[in-house]
């Protein structure tokens, strides 16, 4: 009863946590009065309405907790279970409750009623606390189970895999995670959906349903003694037969208990691997496809038989409670080894105060010691320490007086060579004035130059005026003077040839005269940079050096031929003088 009653709680609390739609852990009252109405008819359980109205009463306001709930429902209804019920329509009613809910039908490779399979085999593997979840040992049995059911084989790495890529804190999965899981396809990889749904079909038969073994094999009549196909189901305590495997229509049961046997036999009317099952009742005679068959279902059967005999559960709910039990020994050995641990951790925590306490004691006698030691050597170390004071101040004053010699002798040193940079500066600026001089003197010689070649210039010019006004009056003379006249004009032409060659020459002395005074220049502007930085140099100096400037240069002219060697005056000079020789000339 108590196992049942485990089995049932599961499916309900599901309900239950479907019904708190804001997550609060309560439920309305109404709604666990349609709940419990519902139980009691899936359960066959005779209902009460006076105790469900007593139990939950108006003047209690408010929504019910589960654990309000739990009373009513022990009391109610979980007791009066006898066990003649529908498990699957039990499991609909509380499925058709939470699936709405919490299913997530995004690509799944299983359809509603594999879903529903999946959540009933989850209750059945979870574990014992709530909320329910389903331990990766459990996992990984259901999903062996499965690939075994689809006929490919079992990845253990996969698996490993898939436990590391989770969380280290993992306990395990809820239904609806499991549910995700498979119909993911992670552990299904080719397969397609109907291989899935019927291998989740054939393990929620063999967990679920109890059907240990199932297949069409023939059986002989009683009366009519003709051979018939019929699909036999063999479950712990009873083996039935139907006509297809639909299980639409019932042909007849084959009771088991611990009485009944099974043994092979010849071959007989033309059928082969026949085997016999000897009930209390009746003896049946069935024909299995082949040999393999055959044996299968004597070794099934007769391990059934044992199992009754023995009282024990089927093989895999045995295998359940077992692996549940180590899981349980597991759990209580580390909680007895956590336990152990914090007794030594505390032991070896006291064991570290004693000996904390020792040291504080053994540190105690040496201070004192350490205190009379100090005390002895106190007088012996004031006389060091007075020497030693002594001393050191005689010798920060021996370093001080060498410091301040050495200061002193650098201060002498830089300024020795500060006078010395000085001199030399002067020596060097000496020489840039003598060369700006130098540039000034050919500079005055070259503008000379340039004076002179420019009189010369305009006293040929001024004759050249000349001999063309004469010309001009040679032309207006008579015809009978013309030949005269144009002889002289010719030793006129022929002069004034000569008087060009001769103002060329003029022309090219002038150039040269004007490449030698830009020569000059340059050596004047050098002399001028020279002089200008040690003039800059000289004034970081405290004026030890004052230096001689040049004066004032008045501003020169520019010719067509370049700079000019005069002033505007001595231009407007020699011009009158030219004015004054031209008008002489033509008088």
């Amino acid at each position: 009863m108590g196992s049942l009653k485990e089995e049932l709680l599961k499916p309900i609390w599901h309900a239950f946590t479907a019904l708190d739609l804001d997550r609060s852990g309560k439920v309305s009252k109404s709604q666990l009065k349609v709940l419990s109405h519902n139980l009691c008819t899936v359960l066959n359980v005779p209902h009460d309405p006076v105790a469900l109205e007593e139990h939950f009463r108006d003047d209690d306001e408010g929504p019910v907790s589960n654990q309000g709930y739990m009373p009513y429902l022990n009391r109610f209804i979980l007791e009066k279970v006898q066990g003649n019920f529908d498990k699957v329509e039990f499991n609909k009613m509380c499925w058709t409750l939470c699936a709405k809910k919490n299913l997530k039908k995004n690509n799944l490779l299983l359809t509603d009623e594999d879903a529903f399979k999946v959540w009933v085999i989850f209750n059945f593997l979870s574990e014992d606390n709530y909320p329910l979840i389903i331990v990766p040992e459990e996992i990984e049995y259901l999903l062996k189970k499965l690939t075994e059911a689809m006929g490919s084989g079992w990845h253990q790495e996969q698996f490993e895999h898939y436990k590391i890529s989770l969380n280290a804190n993992w306990e395990g999965l809820s239904a609806w995670e499991l549910i995700e899981l498979i119909g993911s396809g992670q552990f299904s990889k080719g397969m397609d959906r109907q291989t899935v749904s019927m291998a989740v079909n054939e393990v929620f038969n063999e967990l679920i349903l109890d059907v240990l073994k199932q297949g069409y094999m023939w059986k002989k009549g009683h009366r009519r003694k003709n051979w018939t196909e019929r699909w036999f189901v063999l479950k712990p305590n009873v083996i039935s037969y139907y006509v297809s495997e639909d299980l639409k229509d019932k042909r007849g049961d084959i009771a088991l208990d611990d009485s009944c046997s099974v043994e092979a036999l010849p071959d007989k009317d033309g059928k082969k691997c026949l085997f016999l099952i000897k009930s209390l009742e009746k003896c049946f005679e069935i024909s299995a496809s082949d040999k393999k068959k055959k044996q299968e279902w004597i070794q099934a059967i007769q391990t059934t038989v044992n199992l009754l005999r023995l009282s024990n559960p089927p093989l895999h709910k045995e295998a359940r409670q077992k692996r549940k039990e180590l899981r349980r020994k597991l759990q209580a050995e580390q909680e007895e080894l956590e336990r152990q641990m914090k007794e030594l951790q505390v032991a070896n925590e006291n064991k570290q105060k004693e000996l904390e306490t020792v040291r504080k004691q053994l540190e105690a006698a040496a201070a004192r010691a350490s205190e009379e030691e100090t005390k002895r050597l106190q007088t012996q170390m004031e006389l060091q320490d007075r020497f030693s004071l002594e001393l050191e101040r005689e010798k920060m004053v021996r370093l001080k007086m060498e410091e301040q010699v050495a200061q002193k002798s650098s201060e002498l040193e830089q300024y020795l060579q500060r006078v010395r940079e000085l001199e030399e500066m002067y020596k060097l600026l000496q020489e840039a004035l003598e060369d700006e001089k130098q540039a000034r003197q050919d500079e005055e010689t070259v503008r000379r130059l340039q004076a002179r070649l420019l009189e010369e210039e305009s006293a040929k010019r001024a004759e050249l005026e000349k001999w063309h006004l004469e010309q001009q009056q040679t032309i207006q003379m008579t015809e009978a003077e013309k030949q005269e006249l144009e002889n002289q004009r010719m030793m006129k032409e022929h002069a004034l040839q000569v008087a060009m060659q001769q103002l060329e020459q003029l022309e090219l002395e002038r150039q040269e005269a004007l490449e030698q005074y830009e020569e000059v220049r340059k050596k004047l502007e050098v002399a001028a940079s020279k002089t200008k930085s040690w003039k800059d140099k000289v004034a970081h100096h405290e004026g030890l050096i004052r230096l001689i400037e040049p004066g004032s240069k008045n501003p020169h002219l520019i010719t067509n031929w370049g700079p000019a060697a005069f002033t505007e005056a001595e231009l407007e000079q020699r011009e009158k003088n030219w004015k004054g020789k031209k008008t002489t000339s033509e008088q």
